[in-house]
């Protein structure tokens, strides 16, 4: 797959699919004979990844050093699940503070529209 299709079903720039391959957040993708970007199913599950992860919030070191800890092998299993489990620790955190967030804006609107009526 080109780097405008990935580009494309991932609404990822292809300048932004570059500088991740570029900083190690995806595996190096092999090139055709011309020299172009050829993406395989895998490179586009580390790119769908990504791009999730970075939806959430995960700091781009953290990708770096769990794209790094894969590159290692079955031997990084335990220090991959342990970074997982960290940020997942700290995204239920986020989510907590945005709930009550969210609640305190709901009962505002509320009141407001208490008062339209």
């Amino acid at each position: 797959m080109l780097i405008a299709e990935v580009s494309g079903k991932f609404d990822i720039s292809p300048d932004t699919l570059r500088y991740y391959e570029r900083i190690g957040l995806i595996p190096r993708v092999n090139r055709n004979k011309s020299g172009i970007r050829d993406y395989t199913e895998e490179d586009c599950r580390w790119v769908e990844h990504v791009k999730c992860m970075r939806g959430i919030g995960l700091p781009i070191e953290s990708l770096i050093e769990y794209a790094g800890l894969y590159q290692q092998g079955d031997a990084s299993i335990g220090a991959r699940r342990e970074l997982l489990a960290d940020q997942r620790k700290q995204l239920l955190t986020k989510i907590e503070e945005m709930n009550k967030v969210l609640a305190r804006m709901n009962e505002k609107i509320e009141r407001y529209d208490q008062s339209l009526r």
